[in-house]
């Protein structure tokens, strides 16, 4: 893989993250802490989805496992040094599953169907006899 094709990739990846940050920064100045997370939780896999639509159908130099592994990967390490480290000089937020664990999960599995199912309507259809 070329490094243009790797940055493409962290760039979908970045976006993501970055939307979902956008999503608890603004939150957390509307709603309480609870609702954030409720609303992180269900835009997380929503962003994702997207972001990998674009990815799959424009790009997809990566299979679907390697992206959402990708992807999760980005976010739990930015989350990691950036939010937990240096925003919040805490690691608190690990503690919580509605907060990292199910968002987590949840952009593992929306990217990965996201790009199965891109993948899958992209391939030919066999021949019937």
């Amino acid at each position: 893989m070329t490094l243009k094709k790797l940055a493409i990739l962290f760039a979908h990846a970045l976006i993501g993250w970055a939307l979902c940050a956008a999503t608890m920064g603004i939150g957390m100045k509307l709603t309480s802490m609870q609702n954030i997370l409720i609303i992180h939780a269900l835009g997380a896999p929503i962003y994702f989805a997207l972001v990998s639509f674009v990815y799959f159908t424009r790009f997809n130099y990566t299979r679907p496992l390697t992206t959402a592994l990708i992807f999760v990967g980005f976010v739990m390490v930015v989350d990691f040094l950036l939010v937990a480290i240096v925003i919040n000089r805490s690691l608190a937020m690990f503690a919580s599953p509605l907060g990292t664990w199910i968002p987590f999960a949840l952009i593992f599995t929306s990217t990965y169907l996201t790009g199965l199912l891109v993948n899958r309507r992209a391939s030919p259809l066999p021949a019937t006899p």
